[in-house]
């Protein structure tokens, strides 16, 4: 069989090629990346003047915000 050595190579390079990717980190944004989200995010809520900026500088700072309430009520219940 003359095709066998070569789907045993096609199986060896793709298993290699997803070890890559599964072991890759998440690369973090570059300043200019990450720019042109916040204008993206800026453009689209069509903001401009003084909510731009305010946007913008939330935006391009390096705090994480919390995106809303948790999902699975963690919080303690109310006592009645």
């Amino acid at each position: 069989m003359k095709g066998d050595p070569m789907i045993v190579r096609f199986a060896f390079a793709a298993c290699i090629a997803a070890s890559f990717v599964i072991a890759a980190p998440a690369q973090a944004a570059t300043p200019e990346q990450k720019k042109e989200t916040c204008e993206f995010g800026a453009n689209d809520q069509k903001l401009t003047g003084a909510k731009r900026k305010a946007f913008m500088a939330k935006c391009m700072s390096n705090k994480d915000s919390p995106r809303g309430k948790p999902v699975g009520g963690s919080a303690a219940p109310k006592a009645q």
